[in-house]
């Protein structure tokens, strides 16, 4: 599967996009709570990890960090009492532990060379 042309080479920057339609909505007319709000970011961030996921062809890694930060964004939104500090250490942990195993699932596409010998 190619890179839809939409995402470039930029996806995290669509999610960004995303999250900051969501506010300007709200602070424009939307009447949706912060939980909606949460919510709406939520599945974004999930789906744009699957969606990175498909494209990179990363498989599980790219999904799985996706969902976490979809996880935590709905978590705040309906009541969690994080500081920055604390959902940073978090998320750091997640994509740090879903390296470590992609690490070991993934092979590079182009075999080592030998290093270059002079004498």
């Amino acid at each position: 599967m190619s890179t839809p042309k939409f995402l470039g080479r930029e996806p995290a920057a669509w999610l960004a996009l995303v999250a900051v339609l969501v506010k300007l909505a709200a602070a424009f007319g939307w009447d949706a709570s912060p939980a909606v709000q949460a919510a709406v970011n939520g599945f974004a961030a999930a789906g744009m990890g699957v969606l990175i996921a498909v494209v990179a062809k990363d498989g599980l890694g790219a999904a799985l960090v996706g969902f976490a930060q979809g996880a935590l964004a709905l978590a705040l939104g309906l009541g969690l009492d994080w500081s920055s500090e604390r959902q940073a250490v978090v998320m750091a942990f997640v994509t740090v532990a879903v390296g470590m195993w992609d690490r070991t699932q993934v092979t590079a596409p182009v075999p080592p060379t030998r290093p270059l010998t002079t004498t």
